[in-house]
């Protein structure tokens, strides 16, 4: 059903966003409605807030082996990755309950498309330099559907059915069966319709990546072997996330040279894959992750990417590898148990790759939770978010010039903008007494307060 009501507000809405223009990727200018620019210099735009404009040779290498890309087109992906995120953004803002998702694509992300459920959006949405797609479902009406099969997985089995996620690009919920009928079987246990789901019929099955390192190695009670993810600090205690089955609340760590390294703090698995280690005094947290050839990339921050943009994998098993994401929240069913919230890539990896590192340029995304296939004839992916690991356990992620001085994320629901805070995209926060309301989702840092980071946050 394609939804037409309060179209005076969307027009006074959109009218005003479409004369912002459309940053890089359409090569228009920003005018008026843009953040006010601060005294002490100009507005960065997205692609210098997020360093997208200056990234590692790491980076671009695998990109341009991984995605066959150019030395050029491997940067420009990366800069219209960036600018994408903020004008869909902006868009999601604008369109309120009709929006239906969006997302890149083409060799260098120059095609965002943002969907909506209403066809007056058209020419607002292709002003802003996006193309637009009228579909039948909002994005809140596909989540909504899959938290029905969520709720149904807590109630019947699902190793034959073991992935469920919303393909935005599809306007569906789609679920990856053993069969046709373990699908429709599963879907009618969700108390949903056969046109609600669709159903892909495959064989591969996800499973964990857990006995080798992804990053720098470590080692669970001087047995099983992870992978550092990213560093964190809570407070003055140093430490590092990972995956949740790597190990559990009080056991011991040692490092890649085996010698002692610290405690699991918390860790959570099955429901999601998440967990945090701290480390004694002889480690020191830093913002690097391995690359090839020994080499290092540094991350600057956790600005979550589009479906579509590429993202980057460190693994001691199969080495840097690259892809794109697919889906955000989906469900995967392990043989050990089922994670909601996982974000599925094409990543390749391969046994062993477990609580690595997931990278969109120097953001993070997330670290390895499990997958199928492998580097050889290629696979499926799936990380934890980085986002949500950070705001469970109250964690600040370390970052490029910043290292680990940044406050605590801060609970409750607190307007006032605060660094060291994740905030979701749509987010109301209140800086100066000014409102300003969240275009992309991320960890705050404390040189990205509102007003000089409009590729974050919109003055409302």
């Amino acid at each position: 059903m394609v939804h037409r009501h309060a179209r005076t507000a969307r027009r006074t809405a959109l009218g005003a966003l479409g004369a912002i223009g459309a940053l890089v990727l359409a090569a228009l200018p920003a005018s008026a409605g843009a953040e006010p620019v601060p005294t002490s210099g100009p507005v960065p735009g997205a692609a210098q807030t997020l360093g997208a404009d200056r990234p590692s040779p790491q980076v671009l290498n695998a990109l341009q082996r991984d995605l066959k890309l150019t030395p050029a087109q491997a940067s420009e992906r990366l800069v219209n990755e960036a600018e994408a995120g903020t004008r869909a953004g902006r868009l999601r803002n604008a369109l309120g309950d009709r929006f239906a998702g969006a997302w890149v694509r083409g060799a260098t992300a120059e095609e965002l498309t943002v969907a909506t459920t209403d066809e007056d959006d058209v020419a607002s949405i292709e002003a802003e330099g996006a193309t637009a797609r009228v579909v039948e479902r909002p994005l809140a009406e596909l989540r909504a559907a899959k938290k029905k099969l969520d709720a149904a997985a807590e109630r019947v089995k699902t190793l034959e059915t073991p992935v469920w996620y919303v393909d935005v690009t599809q306007n569906r919920v789609i679920l990856q069966a053993t069969s046709l009928t373990a699908g429709a079987a599963f879907i009618k246990a969700a108390g949903l319709q056969a046109e609600d789901v669709g159903i892909r019929a495959t064989k591969d099955r996800p499973r964990l990546l857990k006995d080798v390192t992804g990053g720098d190695a470590f080692y669970i009670e001087d047995s099983a072997r992870c992978s550092v993810g990213f560093s964190v600090t809570e407070g003055s205690l140093g430490g590092f996330v990972t995956a949740g089955h790597c190990g559990q609340r009080g056991d011991s760590t040692t490092g890649y040279d085996r010698s002692a390294q610290g405690t699991f703090e918390d860790s959570v698995f099955p429901g999601v894959d998440m967990a945090w280690a701290s480390v004694n005094d002889d480690w020191t947290p830093t913002p690097d992750v391995k690359a090839q050839d020994g080499q290092e990339v540094q991350v600057t921050g956790s600005v979550q990417a589009l479906v579509g943009a590429s993202v980057c994998r460190s693994g001691s098993t199969t080495g840097w590898h690259c892809g794109t994401i697919q889906q955000h929240d989906t469900s995967v069913t392990y043989p050990q148990g089922r994670v909601n919230g996982l974000t599925r890539t094409t990543v390749c990896a391969e046994p062993g790759d477990s609580g690595g590192p997931y990278l969109t340029g120097s953001q993070a995304q997330g670290v390895t939770s499990g997958g199928s296939g492998d580097c050889t004839s290629g696979g499926t992916t799936y990380y934890q978010p980085v986002n949500p690991v950070l705001s469970e356990f109250g964690l600040t992620l370390t970052t490029a010039g910043t290292g680990a001085t940044l406050p605590a994320p801060q609970d409750g629901t607190a307007e006032e903008w605060a660094a060291g805070r994740v905030y979701e995209a749509g987010t109301t926060v209140v800086r100066d007494g000014v409102r300003y309301q969240c275009l992309q989702t991320h960890q705050a840092q404390g040189a990205w307060a509102p007003a000089a980071t409009p590729a974050l946050w919109q003055r409302l």
